[in-house]
């Protein structure tokens, strides 16, 4: 049946198309994490270039006060850049027709300090959104908030998470159609996951669409139309749980969202089913670890499609989606990309949730392969955790082949750049008790590098030829995001604090500087207005890899940062934590 799906995708190597949103002149700002609704991390910039980036030289820097783990991209609007911190989500506006780009006003949302001790994985927050005057936030503590751009005066906040539940908000916003859009965060604490939408002029929820639970909460109705019949059936957030487990069962969509808009859908992943112990949750546990489409007015489900049913690693599938055409066996197709946490690379049809392809990008044993037939994940059954037994030696770790830390795509190379990490593990299941605002797990675990001895890669990866071209591999695990420009340059970060320039077509190193503190944030590029295009990245370990600096934790545990710092223990070692941005132009 996998030789079925691959004898399929050989059929259309006849080369990709860049979505139309890359078929615009880049206007030299960056006004959304992805830049683009299609997520594609590309600067048509091409001023600093393969031949010329190795002169790049600092141009300003800017402390944010905060020593925690920074993971967003800065925005540039015109002439400002936007910043936001980790809690307490301070946002900074600093103008960059000045020299040293002083800072224009700060914005202080005042978030509740309890959602600290709710919040999983460090306090991050992954970045706002400009749109039409305002910037849009989201705080820690569940609420988004509309700011003006010009001023930084508040406009509305609209609460959507529970602290006391464990809910809590770290992912970007995103803006379109006239909404604002927002997952939870909370998998480890039993959250029961949603998605909303607010009106982008009055804050008001326009709809909610939750991940498990009848099809009436979910927002699944007669457009719901699945590729496989693995996901068709009534009310399956209800019917593929044990009684009542749904309603702590997680699935929240903390990660990136993409959007068409011609096809006026929005595509997302859903976060990891609760808890990690599989044995406590018997069946498939929809809608969990999958991707959804959905109408960006109503919210109602289009398609869905299960990355890892009954998920046994906490494989949350709220990793980017990047949008392109591609010929498929000759036909121009709209389809999506993505570098899964399960360790596969998928190329989908958008319209329907067919899945064109799926190859490994790194070592895998926890599962088999894919069902080119049925479309499921095949695991291996000597990987499956179960209660009261250690089970070693399993790849991917739990933070997946990827994280939440996205790839770029360069219409130029056609190929996918994806900063990932290679680790193993060793689970003990055990029983998990819920207790509302408290970890919901149920699983010991130990991570260490994976075959090869390094626990980070950097991946140029065809997705025509459904290979790596070129691979950087990096000692520690990656997490920061990646950039491309049209000057064949990619960007990334270490967590030893080290900011990379490459050639995108080949991996060759060109350039790099050694920033304060381990870089997990998402570099941008964008034109000043001195008229010089710019890179721009913040500096400051944390998040979950980075957990043992962040969170001052005992590296000498191994199951702590829920097992993470055992992968990270010399971390330490070689960085400290911080909160800087640095720019950089040309001399």
């Amino acid at each position: 049946m996998r030789k079925k799906l691959r004898t399929f995708v050989i059929a259309w190597l006849a080369g990709t198309a860049a979505i139309g949103a890359q078929a615009q002149p880049d206007d030299g700002q960056w006004t959304m994490p992805a830049k683009d609704y299609a997520s594609t991390r590309f600067s048509g910039l091409d001023q600093i270039n393969r031949a010329n980036v190795g002169r790049l030289k600092l141009s300003f820097t800017f402390s944010t006060g905060i020593v925690k783990g920074h993971e967003a991209a800065p925005l540039v609007v015109g002439s400002t850049m936007y910043v936001v911190t980790p809690f307490p989500n301070y946002v900074y506006a600093l103008d960059l027709s000045q020299d040293g780009a002083p800072v224009k006003w700060k914005y202080d949302p005042k978030p509740a300090a309890a959602a600290q001790g709710v919040a999983c994985c460090d306090v991050v927050n992954r970045g706002v959104f400009y749109d039409n005057g305002r910037i849009f936030l989201n705080t820690l503590d569940g609420y988004t908030i509309a700011i003006d751009a010009g001023s930084g005066k508040e406009i509305w906040r609209t609460k959507l998470g529970d602290i006391n539940k464990g809910e809590t908000v770290t992912m970007a916003p995103l803006v379109a159609d006239g909404k604002v859009l927002v997952g939870s965060s909370g998998g480890e604490m039993g959250v029961r996951g949603w998605l909303a939408a607010l009106d982008a002029g009055s804050g008001k929820v326009a709809w909610r669409a939750y991940s498990t639970g009848p099809d009436k909460e979910v927002l699944i109705g007669p457009s719901f139309h699945p590729f496989y019949a693995m996901d068709r059936g009534q009310d399956l957030g209800v019917k593929s749980w044990p009684a009542e487990a749904w309603k702590i069962g997680g699935g929240n969509p903390w990660g990136w969202i993409s959007y068409d808009p011609q096809l006026k859908m929005i595509y997302y992943g859903t976060g990891n089913p609760g808890p990690w112990n599989p044995d406590q949750r018997p069946g498939d546990n929809k809608w969990t670890a999958g991707i959804f489409a959905r109408d960006i007015s109503t919210g109602q489900a289009r398609w869905f499609y299960q990355f890892s049913p009954h998920d046994l690693f906490d494989h949350d599938a709220i990793n980017e989606q990047i949008l392109i055409d591609m010929k498929v066996n000759g036909r121009l197709r709209h389809v999506l990309m993505r570098a899964e946490r399960n360790g596969f690379f998928y190329v989908m049809d958008r319209e329907t949730g067919e899945v064109i392809a799926a190859t490994p990008y790194g070592y895998i044993n926890g599962y088999k392969g894919i069902d080119g037939k049925t479309g499921r994940l095949i695991p291996n059954p000597e990987k499956e955790p179960h209660q009261g037994k250690v089970v070693r030696g399993i790849c991917p770790a739990a933070p997946g082949m990827k994280d939440w830390n996205p790839a770029a795509w360069s219409p130029r190379t056609k190929l996918v750049y994806i900063p990932h990490i290679n680790l193993c593990m060793d689970v003990g299941a055990m029983q998990a008790n819920y207790i509302a605002g408290t970890p919901y797990v149920g699983a010991d675990v130990k991570m260490y590098a994976g075959p090869g001895g390094n626990r980070g890669v950097f991946t140029a990866w065809d997705p025509g030829a459904r290979k790596a071209v070129w691979e950087i591999k990096e000692d520690l695990p990656l997490w920061s995001g990646a950039l491309v420009t049209a000057g064949d340059v990619v960007f990334y970060g270490t967590m030893e604090g080290w900011f990379k320039a490459v050639d995108a077509t080949n991996g060759k190193l060109l350039w790099q500087f050694k920033t304060g503190s381990g870089i997990i944030g998402q570099p941008i590029s964008y034109r000043g207005p001195d008229g010089k295009q710019h890179i721009a990245v913040l500096s400051g370990v944390g998040g979950w890899a980075g957990a043992v600096v962040a969170g001052g934790l005992d590296p000498r545990d191994p199951t702590a940062a829920l097992g993470f710092a055992a992968a990270t223990q010399d971390l330490p070692g070689k960085t400290t934590g911080g909160g800087m941005l640095y720019d950089f132009v040309l001399p």
